[in-house]
């Protein structure tokens, strides 16, 4: 893993999801007339920051602590335990000077907007892109030592059907509604025969150890082009032919096929490919190259960076259904609504002991290396993964936990209900101790990353 590709990812992902979450507090706080002191994205803790520039009564800043940030608004309780503003008679610009329902909003602000960020991540895709749409006749490449392996699957695999309903794609196959459900099996074709499979109950823990899902579509090694003066087309190996076999090994997928030369840098390798002359109306497949290709076994070098110059020509049949605007957004807010109920009932698990805490929840260390992961598989990998995290952190936030948002909004609505305000010393004190367990509970999550890195 690049350390410092896993580090700017990681950075990037903080910066657009703080930003939006802190910009939820901000402009609802402003849109009641409350002074905002300070919109910090990261912490300036013992003043240190990169940035900062005052514009009115605000003070914006970069903080040098990529960790978080904050808005602090006049006469508020919160993770800056200011108490200066106590001594003093509410001001009309002050949050605390202000009606309950209006508070609500400010603390339900930043949440909301992690929402709509992922939402419009989602509508933004399905606009552009379509939804996709995987034939599940593409059969499947099962990593080795993943869950799915050990469930039964192996790569050729054709999906039939998800807990005993017809999946029509790969896309409905891995839906995570089915990873978080009280029980899944799978009905897959092998030979002709029809095997039924059942994951482990724990299935969110157990993938969350691999960091992947260790099962997609099949991606034939189909070459689109072999590049000038390197080791591929200096062997003879063309554009248009397959690879079968490296070193006397069969490959069926792309991604073995570039794991295995990458491990053999400066070492010479036995390619063996299939390969048929192209011809007018021919549509040449990889079924067609492996049942009437003519056979060619050649000795290739890669370089010292462990490639011979070839590209993949993409070949799995995915189907990608344009959406009307409309169509677009109802689609995307579906999205947006299925991962919250799947990372509630995540959470749940997790709280009831059915899903190891340890293996299912990740800190820095392991956001930073799927971060980079995301990225390195495209644009539109690296968007879904913010899309997950701004969900995921909106969950989070809303949670009933002191120093949280979902904290402060329970003290403000008990507040609402008795009419009256709870003593300062005793928010306070509260807030303290949501601070306290909060820093625990974070270094608690860095060290389970750094003992499992």
């Amino acid at each position: 893993m690049d350390v410092l590709s896993s580090i700017f990812f990681f950075i990037v992902a903080i910066f657009i999801l703080v930003t939006a979450h802190e910009l939820g507090h901000f402009l609802t706080a402003k849109l009641f007339g409350m002074r905002v002191d300070k919109f910090y994205i990261g912490f300036d803790f013992w003043e240190k920051r990169l940035w900062r520039k005052t514009i009115g009564d605000t003070e914006y800043g970069i903080g040098v602590f990529p960790l978080g940030g904050y808005v602090k608004i006049a006469g508020m309780v919160d993770e800056s335990l200011d108490t200066n503003f106590q001594s003093t008679e509410p001001q009309p610009w002050e949050f605390r000077a202000k009606p309950v329902w209006q508070r609500l909003i400010v603390l339900a602000g930043g949440v909301t907007m992690n929402f709509i960020l992922a939402a419009a991540i989602f509508i933004g895709i399905t606009l552009v892109l379509g939804e996709a749409r995987t034939s599940v006749n593409t059969p499947a490449f099962v990593e080795k030592g993943s869950v799915f392996e050990r469930m039964g699957i192996k790569t050729g695999d054709r999906l039939q059907l998800a807990n005993g309903k017809v999946i029509q794609s790969w896309e409905e196959a891995l839906d995570p509604e089915l990873m978080i459900a009280p029980s899944l099996n799978y009905t897959i074709l092998r030979d002709g025969k029809s095997i039924i499979v059942t994951a482990p109950a724990n299935v969110l823990s157990k993938i969350n150890e691999t960091e992947s899902l260790g099962i997609r579509p099949i991606v034939p090694p189909l070459i689109d082009e072999a590049l000038e003066n390197m080791p591929a087309r200096k062997a003879g190996i063309k554009s248009g032919g397959l690879i079968s076999a490296i070193n006397g090994r069969a490959v069926s997928d792309w991604k073995e096929v570039v794991g295995i030369i990458s491990s053999h840098a400066a070492k010479p390798i036995t390619i063996t490919w299939q390969y048929l002359e192209p011809l007018p109306g021919r549509n040449i497949t990889p079924e067609l190259l492996r049942s009437a290709g003519k056979t060619f076994v050649v000795t290739v070098v890669p370089n010292a960076s462990g490639k011979i110059g070839i590209s993949l020509k993409q070949n799995v049949a995915k189907e990608r259904r344009k959406l009307t605007i409309a169509g677009s957004i109802v689609s995307g807010f579906n999205q947006t609504w299925k991962m919250s109920s799947m990372t509630v009932q995540g959470f749940a698990k997790i709280f009831t002991g059915k899903e190891d805490f340890r293996k299912s929840v990740g800190g820095p260390i392991k956001i930073a290396k799927i971060a980079s992961q995301s990225a390195e598989q495209g644009p539109v990998s690296f968007l879904y993964f913010l899309a997950m995290l701004s969900v995921s952190l909106a969950i989070i936030n809303i949670l009933p936990v002191p120093a949280l948002d979902g904290g402060q909004f329970v003290l403000n609505a008990f507040e609402g209900l008795i009419r009256r305000d709870i003593p300062f010393e005793i928010k306070m004190r509260i807030q303290q101790i949501g601070m306290a367990l909060l820093m625990a509970l974070f270094a608690y999550i860095l060290l389970n990353d750094i003992f499992n890195f």
